[in-house]
């Protein structure tokens, strides 16, 4: 590595995690073998974070037809950054620009009682947006996008708490993948017509907004223009390392939606009550936070996100027979592991390139003789020659536990 800034675009193809073509076209990257292992390990870890706060995974198409678009408002207010439509016979369907509004129609398509509501559906759905090329770059605008979204359809009462809990499952995950906020932005409407003409239902959303950040006790600033066209939102900013801010994770409370949908509830009175739609998102689109982990870690993931954990180094062609053994048992434990075998260079040229990889375990005839494994740390810590069951017991342990630290 150089001294300069670190930038996604090029360790992700000095660390072979990705890639574009010509012929597949701008926008469009492709994820190698490493840089596919990071993204599932991520998208796993959002699945089972929200499942354990309560949320349902759901699945729906990436084409939706014109009209539902028309409905949802996104036709009148988004549609510059939408695909034109195609023609199917008398239809038009069109790639999806979001994913709530087939959320809504999922909330619709069953009756709801006001015991089920809270209501959260979750996705790590496609989403297409018609970049111009000028802006595109790298991972962080792309033209197909895999979005990290939830729509959670509550009664007014639980609106705040939700999208407060919504806050909190954002920082625990960034306190997980070692990333911070720069600040946090309630983006509120401007100038112009982009926006739904509706100034009771910017009030009131605003209002609930400012209330969520002052319960949760965190500081942020006000940003005009910044708005999505159908309500205000909580945008969690994140800085690149050479300073530029961009948006990673969004907290919304949504009035316009479930009344353009006609969605309803049945209240403890007997009557239908319309719900509040919260839109949050953990980790926003895949692609952005992947981006800015390569960023803010110099390709040096987390131990548990890393798409090699632990390489195996033999001295020499005499201990190669149990360093395969040592790897096919940490790939037995869950772990994403390679053996470095002596043809590949010196043992101080295969360290050497395994400088990212969290965890480095040499056998040399001593530990090969002793059912050993030297362990060596990326951060440059030496816990000495562990029994190999025990060493896979601590790495395993450190990788359950999320986090950044490499030991105990």
């Amino acid at each position: 590595m150089n001294d300069q800034l670190p930038d996604h675009r090029r360790l992700g193809r000095e660390l072979d995690l990705f890639d574009t073509d010509p012929l597949i076209g701008a926008g469009l990257p492709y994820w190698l073998p490493d840089g596919a292992a990071v993204r599932h390990t991520l998208e796993e870890y959002i699945r089972e974070a929200e499942r354990r706060a309560g949320y349902r995974h759901v699945y729906s198409p990436a084409l939706g037809k014109r009209e539902l678009y028309e409905i949802s408002g996104h036709w009148d207010h988004y549609s510059d950054d939408m695909y034109p439509p195609m023609k199917l016979g008398a239809e038009e369907v069109v790639l999806r620009p979001s994913l709530c509004p087939h959320h809504a129609l999922i909330y619709r398509s069953r009756s709801h009682s006001y015991r089920e509501l809270p209501l959260r559906l979750a996705e790590l759905g496609p989403m297409h947006r018609a970049e111009l090329s000028g802006v595109l770059g790298g991972l962080t605008r792309v033209r197909a996008i895999q979005l990290n979204d939830a729509h959670i359809f509550c009664t007014l009462d639980q609106a705040v708490q939700e999208a407060r809990a919504a806050l909190e499952l954002i920082a625990r995950a960034y306190a997980d993948l070692g990333i911070r906020a720069v600040r946090h932005r309630l983006s509120l409407p401007g100038e112009g017509g982009k926006y739904v003409a509706d100034p009771e239902l910017w009030r009131r959303a605003t209002e609930l907004l400012r209330e969520v950040l002052a319960e949760a006790g965190v500081a942020y600033e006000e940003a005009a223009g910044e708005a999505a066209f159908y309500g205000p939102k909580i945008d969690v900013q994140i800085a690149d390392p050479a300073g530029r801010e961009s948006t990673l994770s969004t907290v919304q409370i949504d009035f316009h939606q479930p009344a353009r949908f006609d969605l309803h509830y049945i209240g403890a009175d007997g009557a239908r009550h319309r719900p509040v739609m919260v839109h949050r998102s953990i980790i926003g689109s895949v692609e952005r936070a992947v981006a800015h982990l390569i960023e803010a870690h110099g390709g040096a993931f987390p131990a548990w996100l890393a798409p090699v954990q632990l390489v195996v180094l033999p001295v020499g062609e005499e201990q190669l027979e149990q360093a395969s053994a040592l790897v096919r048992e940490a790939v037995a434990a869950g772990l994403r592991a390679e053996l470095a075998a002596p043809g590949q260079g010196t043992l101080g040229a295969r360290i050497r390139a395994g400088r990212l990889v969290p965890y480095q375990a040499v056998i040399g005839a001593r530990e090969a003789g002793a059912g050993l494994a030297a362990v060596r740390l990326r951060d440059g810590r030496r816990p000495g020659a562990l029994p190999v069951p025990g060493l896979l017991h601590r790495i395993s342990e450190r990788v359950a536990a999320r986090g950044t630290a490499l030991w105990d």
